[in-house]
């Protein structure tokens, strides 16, 4: 299975959110996935040496814009670049590409993967897949917006996001 996986550009090597991150990405390889990440720092760079060191394939879903914004290519462990032009296409690429997504913690990027994923398999768009949101702090956010905004959002709409308290009750999670 392509797994695409979401997650903030902070965390750094040496930190607990890098470590889960990579921890993350070995444990999708050994499953046989292949990981397909933005390509670039923080949780992308950790899920991709991961995968790559535990013999994976990495593809990052890289972009113009990004490295006209930050001066930045794609980390050490991409095996494969997707390269696209805009930031629009590349999450076209991350969302159409993969059979499956998985979210870390993450900020205004990681929440717009979410929800344009989540988006597009509410209007038919895109095929129903898994989109894992892994840790208390997205079971939180999206409580919050429910209990606040009570009404806007069906119950099947809900039943497309799931919630797992870790990334290895996620990766249990693609096997059922």
């Amino acid at each position: 299975m392509k797994v695409s996986v979401f997650g903030g550009s902070q965390p750094n090597a040496g930190s607990t959110a890098y470590a889960e991150a990579q921890e993350l990405g070995r444990l999708l390889a050994e499953r046989g996935h292949i990981v397909l990440t933005g390509g670039y720092i923080g949780t992308m760079e950790a899920v991709s040496r991961g995968a790559a060191e535990a013999g994976g394939h990495v593809i990052g879903v890289t972009c113009e814009d990004i490295e006209r914004w930050r001066a930045i290519g794609p980390n050490a462990w991409v095996k494969e670049e997707w390269r696209k032009k805009t930031l629009m296409d590349r999450l076209q690429g991350l969302i159409e590409g993969c059979d499956a997504a998985l979210a870390l913690p993450g900020g205004p990027g990681t929440l717009t993967e979410i929800s344009l994923t989540w988006n597009l398999m509410i209007i038919g768009s895109l095929h129903r897949r898994p989109l894992i949101l892994i840790g208390n702090e997205w079971q939180s956010v999206f409580s919050q917006a429910f209990t606040s905004m009570d009404g806007y959002t069906s119950a099947s709409q809900k039943e497309l996001l799931q919630f797992a308290p870790d990334i290895k009750t996620a990766v249990g999670m693609l096997a059922s």
